[in-house]
Order: structure tokens, then C-alpha cells, then sequence
């Protein structure tokens, strides 16, 4: 098949480490999300109250007057703010380092803008619970999953990510305080409101398979169609990984099942509404993930019980996979 190139022992060991070091510091980092923005006191007339303070603007609400309990409640936060703040400060130094070494050692990189979005779903919890990675920046975990380089071309600049929760989510704008927490230059694309841009115009478009559209809020954005072709990304065992962008920073990605994935992206390249500036691109990168698959995922098996679970509409795409397979290993003889 020859679309894969194995990462060195050094290159293996370096995402050990990576993986580990984020682990670390995205477990504080969480921590850290989870406390009140701030907590302070105020004076209104004669009276101290505390204060929860929500944003850099100071809006907030009273927690009630000053006494013992509040005192022991506003020492009790300082106290683990303090104590988060340097300990998450030792282990992103420590991350930072690895970070370093993951792009001197040439490993897939992805975009600098996709690394913060990212963190910022990974701080709040998101990643494979609400939001997957669907667009071609998945291609970067599945490399790290087959442990090689999928020879095929770099990220496009924009960034697809999918809603995939199963109830109900109690905010009412879960993704769009996301993007705004990110980069407050986040608006809405009045002519595609499935798709927000940043000042820079770079796009972030969000799809739903109608089976999970009901678990995303009205009032959240962007606003999705759903898509049937979206339910089968669903299928499978996502894949989960850290990755290094282009600025030497890491995140993680967690994306569809790359069986599922490969065959996605086939039959994107075969539909008439698809760009065709990137049909070529979604059969490339369909036909050299399952290939690496096949090669190096033995964990994502390409066997009978996969194929029965095949739906029609993908079984000439699997197919011509196969008779592709063939013809290239006989070549090969």
C-alpha cells in the first residue's frame, strides 16, 4: 500500500511524554475553569458583601454579607487560586518543553489557529462528549493513531467540528461562549449561519447529525444543518490524541472512528454537491486512511463484522477500496 512512513522510536517516545505532560496540565487547567472568574469584596453603604464577579467587566451577584462562613469562603478560594495558578504554571513550562521537541522532530502539525480552540474545549470539558474534530485537521490524530506520516497534503486554514451530545446541554450557548472565550472577533456568517469567522477570516463551521440536533440549544451558534451523512461519523470508536500546531503549542483532537472517516470522505468525493475543487482531496485522503488502517490500526479491524455493519450507501466505496487494494499489491508482485 506504501501511504504510510513510521514514526522513529524517538518520534514514539516524544508522544508519550507529550500525551502525559498535557494530561497534567489540562486536568489543572479544568480545575481552574471550574472556579468563580473572581470573588471580592464590596462595600454598598455601611455593608460588606461578597461578591462572584462573571467577567473582566465586573458584572457579578452578591453571595451575601460578610461573616465568618464568607471570610473562610473567600480565603478558601484565594487559597486554591493561588495554588492551581503555580502548579499550573510548572507543568505548562514542562509542556512547553515537549511541545518544543514534538516540532524540532517534525511530527504532523496542525494549524496555530485550531490549537486554542481546542484547549478552550478541552478546559470546559467538551472534546468527545459534545464536540469531535470532523474536518481534515482529524487527519493529524490519525497519523499519531498508525504511529506514521499519511502521505497526503496539510490541513486546510478552517476548522469543521461536530455536535455530538446525547442530552440536552443545560447552557444555552455552549459552543458560542466557547469561540467568543477564545477570540472575541467570533461573529456569525450572515449568508452561512452554520459558520463563524474570526477577524483574520478564519472559519469555524459546525455540522449535527440529525439524531444529535435536538441536544444543541436554540440559542446556540453557529446553527448547523443536520446532515444525514453525519450520523455515520457516530459509528465506531473515536480516536484520541495530542497534537502539536504550528506555534509550538499542544492540544488534543478526538475524532470519528477513522474506518468510519475514510469512508465518509469517499463518499463526499463522489457527490455532485461537493466543491469539486475538493472531491480529489476527500478520495486521496479516504483511500490513504484506510489504507493506513489496514496497515497500522489493527485495533480498528477491517473484518466481516465491520463490513455487515457497512450501510449500502458506503458499500461501493468500501469496495472500490478493496479493488483498488488488490490491484496495487498485485502491481507490487
Amino acid at each position: 500500500m506504501g501511504t504510510l512512513r513510521a514514526f522513529t522510536d524517538e518520534q514514539s517516545r516524544l508522544l508519550v511524554n507529550l500525551r502525559q505532560r498535557y494530561e497534567a496540565w489540562i486536568a489543572v487547567e479544568r480545575e481552574r475553569t471550574a472556579l468563580p472568574y473572581d470573588l471580592r469584596r464590596k462595600t454598598v453603604g455601611k455593608y460588606e458583601y461578597l461578591y462572584q464577579i462573571f467577567d473582566r467587566s465586573g458584572n457579578g451577584k452578591s453571595l451575601g454579607n460578610m461573616d465568618a462562613t464568607r471570610e473562610a469562603e473567600l480565603k478558601a478560594y484565594r487559597e486554591k487560586k493561588t495554588e492551581l495558578k503555580e502548579r499550573g504554571s510548572i507543568l505548562q513550562s514542562n509542556l512547553a518543553e515537549s511541545a518544543a521537541l514534538y516540532r524540532a522532530l517534525r511530527l504532523p502539525l496542525l494549524s496555530s489557529d485550531a490549537g486554542p480552540i481546542l484547549r478552550e474545549c478541552d478546559r470546559r470539558d467538551l472534546l468527545g462528549t459534545h464536540l469531535v474534530v470532523v474536518g481534515t485537521n482529524a487527519i493529524a490524530a490519525y497519523m499519531i493513531e498508525a504511529n506514521g506520516f499519511i502521505l497526503l497534503p496539510d490541513e486546510t486554514e478552517d476548522f469543521d467540528l461536530a455536535w455530538i451530545a446525547t442530552e440536552q446541554e443545560a447552557s444555552e450557548q455552549t459552543v458560542w461562549q466557547m469561540l467568543k472565550a477564545v477570540d472575541p472577533t467570533f461573529t456569525i456568517n450572515s449568508e452561512r449561519d452554520f459558520q463563524a469567522r474570526n477577524a483574520r477570516a478564519y472559519e469555524v463551521e459546525l455540522l449535527v447529525a440529525p439524531s444529535r440536533a435536538g441536544t444543541l440549544s436554540g440559542r446556540d451558534q453557529p446553527r448547523p444543518i443536520p446532515l444525514p451523512e453525519q450520523e455515520w461519523l457516530l459509528l465506531g470508536r473515536p480516536v484520541d490524541q495530542v497534537i502539536g500546531c504550528r506555534d509550538g503549542s499542544p492540544a488534543r483532537i478526538v475524532a470519528p472512528d477513522p474506518r468510519w472517516f475514510a469512508l465518509h470522505k469517499l463518499w463526499m468525493s463522489q457527490q455532485a454537491k461537493r466543491n469539486p475543487l475538493k472531491r480529489p482531496k476527500d478520495r486521496k485522503q479516504g483511500l490513504a486512511l484506510l489504507d493506513a488502517v489496514a496497515e497500522a490500526m489493527p485495533h480498528y479491524p477491517l473484518d466481516a463484522a465491520f463490513e455487515a455493519a457497512i450501510p449500502s450507501e458506503l458499500q461501493d466505496c468500501f469496495d472500490n477500496w478493496q479493488n483498488n487494494t488488490t490491484a496495487q499489491r498485485r502491481s507490487d508482485w
